[in-house]
């Protein structure tokens, strides 16, 4: 927890998961206009905000902008360089870390682990929150090795912007998903309706299902 601390993701620890309500995050969807970043409702426009992402999450939304290595010309090694294991994934295909192999590496930690296992496992807990609840993607089975850089020294972890990552990649993908092709929706999703719940109150009441604000339980 001290190494969390000091990276700034402590706070991401403590984030609630709950049943999405795909009934509500559709009817997002349909109102969302792509000219003005907004939903269109009955009472007005409305928005996700960076404040919400810092009330929500408890991130960081000021800093360094988060741009990830868009090409990793070693990735194996660079892999092992920060978490001292090999996920065995063929070089070519290299481009993410699978939940699966994180959890087999790093579930477990010995009680006389030593600095440099603790902040290994520190990374690779932070790559799995990324991946899976700030960051996902559409299929939500890994994450992006392209974050993993920005892992490298968790005293400058906390200086990047990491809220402001979380709403542009949700913007995006309510973009994408927008689209008539569109099947499914990645990004934050777990703040889209905790926003949209804590915003709009009347919508938990007809779900009669207790909410408790912000995501975030400290």
């Amino acid at each position: 927890m001290s190494f969390l601390e000091l990276a700034g993701f402590r706070s991401a620890t403590f984030i609630r998961t709950f049943d999405l309500r795909y009934d509500l995050i559709s009817a997002l969807v349909e109102r969302w206009r792509l000219e003005t970043h907004t939903f269109h409702l009955l009472c007005g426009e409305c928005t996700v905000a960076l404040e919400d992402v810092a009330l929500q999450l408890g991130l960081p939304i000021y800093g360094s902008a988060v741009t990830g290595v868009s090409a990793i010309t070693e990735p194996a090694i660079l892999c092992y360089s920060l978490l001292r294991a090999s996920s065995g994934d063929d070089e070519s295909k290299f481009s993410g870390l699978k939940f699966k192999w994180l959890k087999a590496n790093f579930e477990h930690l010995s009680v006389n682990a030593i600095e440099e296992e603790l902040m290994c496992a520190t990374q690779a807990y932070i790559m799995h929150i990324i991946g899976g609840v700030l960051m996902p993607d559409m299929n939500n089975n890994r994450v992006y090795l392209q974050y993993l850089p920005l892992l490298v020294d968790l005293h400058n972890v906390r200086s990047y912007s990491w809220g402001s990552a979380i709403l542009a990649i949700l913007y995006r993908e309510l973009f994408w998903t927008t689209k008539p092709h569109a099947v499914d929706i990645g990004g934050c999703i777990v703040l889209l309706q905790s926003w949209a719940l804590y915003r709009m109150p009347f919508l938990a009441s007809v779900s009669h299902q207790p909410y408790v604000y912000p995501l975030v339980n400290r």
